[in-house]
């Protein structure tokens, strides 16, 4: 029996040797491996916070000492080691375990999370909850409150301000950085993991604090020579490590460590256990440690499907293009033609398909990291002196960069682009990643102009749409494969707010009609069929966009047929649907006969799973559909 057999929680991890905790972190390495070659999953964080997971639940009386996780994809070995290794077969398939931190899911996970830069504005919080409750207990233990945050996590400006107010308000407050892509500086060797184990000693402590009161007992002087000790610490640790920045923040810099040395963290962790004041705590790390093809490759197995153990190799390969990749080409070709084209990413340029601009045009091409902010305000000021900037975001993401699109793009009307990947519901990584916001969050800002395409063609086609407006415009699409459709080799731009009545029977004979957006329209295509082998003829209108609305076309096939149905992969409330319903509530000429059936995503957070089984879930496969339109309009077929 391994030892990872024997532990169900992190009382029973302490009674394992330290000698063979190695041992337990090679175990949970391979447990990993083994279920996301075959599953898929967020893989090189967590391989890479192995060593210090186990240190954290080690040392520290968790859960209540509160280790807050940032984003959570680093946290496969956490969930391991709190009580959920039974389950952990299940992760991210639908109604398992998340692949983020959850607290409905275990009272280990102390913060929910799936977006980055969270991590220390959320424990800071804690730890001002806990010492102001703790007036009303005095003799309780204190907690302890950890951040962990890593994996480019501090390219978020967020994480920048919560360090400054943490500085400022002296709190007993730990920050560990995680540092897997040697970002700040190189690890020094040896030398520095003795340095930092002295100066985390109580020795150490012992003697500064010591020498610190001597002085101040010395009249006139004492204080200056105090600031003096204080000043003359930091300049030898100076030299050595590039604590500088978090000492002027008002932290206590400890690092930076060799985070897959069990044995220093061990020593580490007990000994800032008996420290006070804010604390950052540098860990250098390798993301897909103890695996050589994500080691070698950390980019493409961040997240990844299923793959070959053995070779590192996909299991399968995608039969069609996906949106995103014909994106990916468009851009390029767009680009090749318009000297103006730029393209900026939030430290997503192969998620969001930019990686082969980046190649042709590295000159054009801006990753802000993690400062989706940044990034919408740096397109604004390209476009206020001439450029035509792409901003390519996941959905879920550009939510950060509401403020700067109102005040910053939208205010001023400059030509930027959005391209919104993921839109609708992306599937397993959950509600944090599920992109059914953007179109109620975009559609209230004046001079937006807001498409969908019903396919890959339509894409290509209102990116060269895009191009030809004065102001800003956004284009969301989903993640997956296309439809299957043919390319243009010269896109034609599509007519701005205009809608398309898809070839089928004629007007007059439409029982239903469906107006749907984006690739909700494939869905209304098939539910028509379905419908047409009962009896009942349905039409479908491509909306192509959520705004400006197309009154004229929506009114004409009101007064026609007086049976309408929305369809959106987006929530309702504020969605697709509702601008439908407002704007033929203004005709004055429709019959009172219209009836109306919006159907999109609930008003709730929508769970992980396969998008299929959502959206069956949701009511949005096409049997659902094709039943609640039945049921709606009480049909007989």
């Amino acid at each position: 029996m391994s030892l990872l057999d024997h532990v169900n929680n992190p009382n029973d991890l302490k009674k394992i040797p330290a000698a063979d905790l190695p041992q337990l972190a090679q175990e949970i390495r391979e447990t990993i491996l083994n279920l996301v070659s075959e599953k898929g999953g967020h893989l090189g964080a967590s391989l890479g916070a192995v060593e210090l997971t186990i240190a954290l639940h080690y040392i520290f009386d968790t859960p209540n000492d509160r280790l807050v996780w940032d984003t959570g994809h680093q946290a496969y070995p956490h969930k391991l080691l709190t009580g959920r290794k039974a389950q952990f077969a299940t992760i991210r398939q639908y109604q398992g375990l998340s692949g983020f931190l959850s607290r409905d899911e275990s009272p280990y996970d102390t913060f929910g999370a799936g977006h980055a830069g969270t991590s220390i504005s959320a424990a800071l919080g804690m730890a001002q909850a806990r010492d102001r409750l703790m007036a009303d207990t005095p003799n309780a233990p204190k907690q302890k409150v950890i951040a962990i945050i890593g994996d480019g996590a501090m390219t978020a400006g967020m994480a920048y301000e919560a360090l400054n107010h943490a500085g400022g308000l002296k709190r007993d407050f730990i920050v560990i950085l995680n540092d897997n892509e040697m970002s700040i500086s190189k690890n020094v060797g040896a030398f520095s993991s003795y340095l930092t184990r002295i100066i985390t000693g109580p020795l150490y402590t012992k003697v500064r604090k010591e020498t610190e009161t001597l002085l101040k007992q010395i009249p006139k002087i004492g204080n200056p020579l105090a600031n003096v000790v204080k000043i003359a610490e930091g300049s030898v640790k100076g030299l050595i490590s590039p604590g500088a920045l978090f000492e002027e923040l008002g932290f206590r810099y400890i690092g930076p460590i060799d985070g897959h040395r069990l044995d220093l963290l061990l020593t580490t962790f007990e000994n800032v256990k008996h420290l006070s004041g804010p604390l950052l705590i540098h860990l250098l790390t390798t993301k897909g440690k103890g695996y050589a093809p994500a080691e070698q490759n950390q980019s493409a197995f961040h997240g990844i499907s299923a793959f070959d153990l053995s070779t590192g190799e996909a299991k399968k390969k995608a039969a069609q293009v996906t949106y995103t990749s014909v994106f990916s080409n468009a851009i390029v070709q767009l680009a090749k033609k318009d000297r103006r084209v730029v393209a900026i990413t939030a430290a997503m340029p192969d998620g969001t398909g930019l990686t082969k601009f980046a190649k042709e045009f590295p000159e054009r091409f801006y990753d802000v990291g993690i400062a989706e902010q940044h990034g919408v305000t740096l397109a604004a000021g390209m476009a206020a002196d001439g450029l035509r900037p792409f901003v390519t975001i996941y959905s879920t993401f550009l939510q950060r960069g509401f403020d700067q699109i109102v005040h910053d793009v939208a205010l001023q009307n400059l030509p930027v682009v959005f391209c919104i990947d993921r839109a609708g519901l992306v599937g397993e990584d959950g509600p944090t990643h599920h992109g059914t916001l953007d179109i109620a969050y975009l559609k209230g800002i004046p001079n937006l102009t807001l498409m969908a395409p019903k396919d890959e063609n339509e894409l290509t086609r209102m990116l060269a749409t895009a191009l030809t407006l004065d102001g800003p415009c956004a284009i969301r699409y989903p993640r997956g494969e296309g439809v299957g459709v043919p390319l243009d080799a010269d896109p034609l731009p599509v007519p701005v707010g205009e809608a398309e009545i898809l070839p089928g029977l004629p007007l007059k004979e439409w029982d239903i009609a469906f107006i749907a957006i984006g690739n909700m329209v494939q869905s209304a295509c098939l539910a028509a069929d379905l419908l047409k082998q009962r009896g009942i003829n349905a039409g479908v209108v491509n909306a192509r966009f959520a705004k400006p609305i197309d009154r004229k076309t929506m009114a004409i096939i009101a007064q026609i047929c007086p049976k309408i149905v929305t369809l959106e992969d987006h929530v309702l409330s504020g969605g697709f649907g509702e601008s439908v319903l407002a704007a033929l509530a203004e005709e004055p000429t429709l019959s009172t006969s219209l009836r109306m059936l919006r159907l999109g995503l609930p008003d709730r957070f929508i769970a992980h799973g396969s998008p299929a089984l959502l959206r069956k879930e949701c009511g949005l496969d096409t049997d659902s559909i094709v039943q609640r339109v039945i049921s709606f309009f009480n049909l007989k077929g």
